[in-house]
């Protein structure tokens, strides 16, 4: 009998395609799983003959009140080598065995300057205005040149952003907790700033720090009320880092000239919230790791997990 597997949140139904599945055809029955399910209790019906899962980045979470309804399985397999959303440790209870994959970080840097452009040059009304028929050019684009770029979190995602930042002459300021002028010199950053400092000097604000306890809530109310009213957030990072009601309320009062955002607390996003109205929010839908060839490193390496793992060598295991 063949080993059941199961690809979940295929929202593109493009996994089947991306990868050589029948490498394993003959000891595993691969299902490509589109619809996602946010309810527990009908995912643990729906995952529970699966002994292997493959997961998409953070789209489902596998908290212990799942992984305890999910007896078959073996093998849960993420996109990427970091997954706030599996508990590893409840898995390792459970028996299973976590793996990861490689994951490209160009994909995200290329979405951030999309969203910072589109706010900039505020493509999207301008687009929607001549597709309908009206008026022709009806806004005054914010020009990059010039204009201080201040990058919250100088990593591997942030030190491109801000070369990018450099090649459009941009002033560009970073600030994180570690910091040094010579990591800061090597991304093209003139400028070594305290939060505050960057915050209220920008006029493009982009935040690429890592989830957690430290930077959660990192930019709130009073980090927003710094900013200037002319000046752009960005937030293509994680939600838990910018304070989303107060994004929301900041965005609706005008403390701040827009915000271009990829990443929300809830996803997918309720039909009726607020993020999907708001004129000055560029919105869209965790698009940042969303790309032909990060999706074909992400399937075929895969399935090198769950070659590795029948032959009992597991690889790029994370527990």
């Amino acid at each position: 009998m063949k080993i059941k597997c199961a690809v979940i949140d295929d929202f593109q139904g493009v996994a089947e395609s991306l990868a050589h599945w029948s490498r394993i055809a003959s000891r595993v029955d691969v299902r490509f799983l589109r619809a996602h399910e946010p309810d527990p209790e009908r995912l643990a019906e729906e995952l529970g003959d699966y002994e292997i899962v493959v997961a998409m980045r953070e789209r489902t979470p596998f908290q212990e009140e799942l992984l305890a309804r999910l007896p078959n399985l073996r093998l849960l397999i993420t996109s990427g080598m970091r997954n706030a959303s599996i508990d590893l440790e409840a898995a390792a209870r459970h028996g299973v065995t976590v793996c990861g994959t490689a994951s490209a970080t160009h994909p995200t840097v290329e979405l951030t300057w999309a969203l910072l452009l589109g706010l900039a040059r505020h493509v999207v009304p301008e687009n929607a205005s001549l597709r309908s028929g009206g008026p022709w050019q009806q806004t005054l684009g914010t020009d990059l040149h010039g204009r201080r770029l201040g990058v919250v979190g100088l990593g591997r995602i942030g030190s491109r952003v801000a070369r990018v930042g450099a090649a459009f002459g941009m002033d560009v300021a970073a600030w994180s907790r570690s910091l040094t002028p010579e990591r800061a010199a090597e991304a093209g950053v003139r400028h070594l700033a305290t939060l505050d400092e960057l915050l209220e000097s920008s006029d493009f604000v982009t935040v690429h720090v890592k989830p957690g306890d430290r930077t959660r809530g990192l930019i709130g109310a009073a980090e927003l009320k710094r900013m200037r009213p002319t000046a752009f957030l960005i937030n293509t990072s994680r939600a838990s880092i910018v304070d989303q009601d107060a994004l929301a309320d900041a965005l609706r009062e005008g403390q701040i000239a827009g915000a271009g955002v990829d990443v929300y607390d809830i996803e997918p996003l309720p039909a009726h919230h607020e993020y999907r109205t708001l004129p000055n929010l560029l919105a869209t839908p965790h698009l940042g790791y969303v790309t032909e060839d990060n999706y074909r490193g992400y399937f075929a390496e895969a399935v090198e997990d769950i070659e590795a793992f029948l032959a009992g060598a597991p690889v790029r295991a994370l527990t």
